[in-house]
């Protein structure tokens, strides 16, 4: 499995972040105040497998110390083989490298594997914060990054 740095722009990105909305708003069943909001300042990882582009997940820079997750997907048929949890090691690493002590991300009540996940992860739940406020079907956690002394 391969994780590379792709742009917001990259056709492969758009094609995966496009996949991720419409599965997010069938599972969510069309709830009120749920919203997609694109950032152009968010950097993407993508994992490669045979060539194709399988999973996505982005980083964006809250504040010099905490960085957000953001479109974390992979797609249906390469579900259950580690790549999210690989995905999310790679992203962690990059928050790290650019300096962040503490990643944070929101998902949906109604998402039980990604809720799995995270905690499996080590993400721990925090309150609802910044756009999610508000929202009853956001759950937000964060993970306190290693640094060096």
């Amino acid at each position: 499995m391969l994780i590379e740095s792709r742009p917001g722009t990259d056709p492969e990105v758009a094609t995966l972040v496009s996949a991720q909305q419409r599965e997010l708003r069938a599972a969510d069943g069309g709830l009120p105040g749920q919203a997609s909001v694109t950032h152009d300042d968010i950097r993407y990882l993508v994992a490669v497998a045979a060539g194709r582009a399988v999973a996505c997940g982005g980083l964006q820079a809250l504040d010099a110390d905490t960085g957000e997750l953001k479109r974390m997907y992979v797609r249906p048929a390469y579900r259950g083989r580690g790549i999210a949890r690989q995905l999310l090691a790679a992203l962690e690493e990059l928050a790290h490298r650019q300096g962040h002590r503490t990643v944070c991300l929101e998902t949906g009540a109604y998402l039980p594997a990604a809720l799995a996940l995270y905690r499996s992860c080590g993400y721990q739940p925090i309150p609802v914060y910044g756009e999610y406020v508000g929202n009853p079907y956001s759950v937000c956690f964060a993970k306190r990054l290693f640094v060096a002394a």
